[in-house]
C-alpha cells in the first residue's frame, strides 16, 4: 500500500517545497496612498526669568618638593574651610561640597639630560552653592584661606519646571490657534492631530542639576563678601507636529 501511494505524495511534496521559492521570487508589492490634507506646524513661546541659584568655587594651591607634604597641606586647608562652611550650611539655601583635588609633578631638565621631577603642585576645591546669594557671598568672604576660582549662576529645577509649565501652555495655545487658522484658510471645517511633540530649553545651557553659566575669577574675597549679581535666563518651549484637515 505504501508503494502505491508514493507516486502521488512525491508531486505534492515537490509543490509544497516549491511554494516558498516561488513566493520569494515573486514578491507582492502593497502600495499605500500618501496622506492627504496634512499640514506640518510649529509654534513656540519664551519667557525671561531671573536666575535664582549661585555657585562659588573656591580653591587652594600648594607647592613643594615632597608630594605627601603638599597633599597634607592641602588637606589641612580644605578640612578647616569645610568645618567653617558647614556651620552656615542649610539645605537648599547654602550647601557645601568638595570639588576637584589633584596633585601633579613639576619637571626640570638640564641641557643634554632627560627631564626629572623637581617638585609637586597641588590644588583642592570647595564649592558653596544654593539659593541664598547673600549668605553664600558672605561665607565665601570668610573663607580667606581660599581664592575664588569660578562664580556661576543658574535656574533651580523648581523654578524651571514652574516656568516651563506656564510657557508650554502658551506655546500649545499658539499651535492650536495656527492649526485652526490654517484649517479655515484652506477651506476646511476642522482638524485633528496626527502627531505632536513639546520640548523645552533654557538659553545658555547650564550644567545638569542644576546647570550653571560660569564666570571666571581668581582673586581672594574680602570678609564682607564679593559683590554678586545673578543674571537672567530665557526658558523656551517649542511645539512641533502635524494636523489632518477635515471637511467636517
Amino acid at each position: 500500500m505504501t508503494l502505491r501511494r508514493l507516486p502521488l505524495l512525491l508531486p505534492l511534496a515537490a509543490a509544497l517545497l516549491a511554494g516558498p521559492a516561488l513566493a520569494q521570487t515573486n514578491p507582492v508589492t502593497v502600495w499605500q496612498a500618501a496622506p492627504q490634507n496634512v499640514v506640518n506646524l510649529s509654534a513656540e513661546a519664551s519667557r525671561e526669568v531671573p536666575q535664582d541659584l549661585i555657585a562659588i568655587t573656591l580653591a587652594a594651591t600648594r607647592e613643594g618638593s615632597d608630594a605627601a607634604a603638599v597633599q597634607s597641606q592641602l588637606r589641612q586647608v580644605l578640612d578647616a574651610a569645610l568645618a567653617e562652611a558647614r556651620k552656615a550650611a542649610r539645605p537648599g539655601g547654602v550647601e557645601v561640597r568638595t570639588g576637584s583635588f589633584n596633585l601633579s609633578p613639576r619637571y626640570a631638565a638640564k641641557p643634554g639630560t632627560a627631564p626629572v621631577i623637581s617638585g609637586w603642585q597641588g590644588r583642592a576645591e570647595l564649592v558653596v552653592e544654593g539659593s541664598d546669594t547673600a549668605a553664600i557671598s558672605q561665607l565665601a568672604g570668610r573663607l580667606n584661606s581660599l581664592t575664588v576660582a569660578r562664580v556661576g549662576y543658574g535656574l533651580s529645577r523648581e523654578a524651571r519646571d514652574k516656568v516651563e509649565a506656564e510657557v508650554a501652555a502658551q506655546a500649545i495655545g499658539r499651535f492650536k490657534d495656527r492649526a485652526e487658522a490654517h484649517a479655515r484658510q484652506f477651506g476646511f471645517a476642522s482638524y485633528s492631530l496626527r502627531e505632536v511633540s513639546v520640548n523645552g530649553s533654557e538659553s545658555g545651557a547650564p550644567m545638569p542639576a542644576p546647570m550653571y553659566r560660569m564666570a571666571a575669577a581668581a582673586a581672594p574675597m574680602a570678609e564682607a563678601g564679593q559683590p554678586v549679581e545673578p543674571g537672567r535666563t530665557t526658558v523656551t518651549v517649542s511645539v512641533n507636529g502635524s494636523i489632518q484637515l477635515s471637511p467636517r
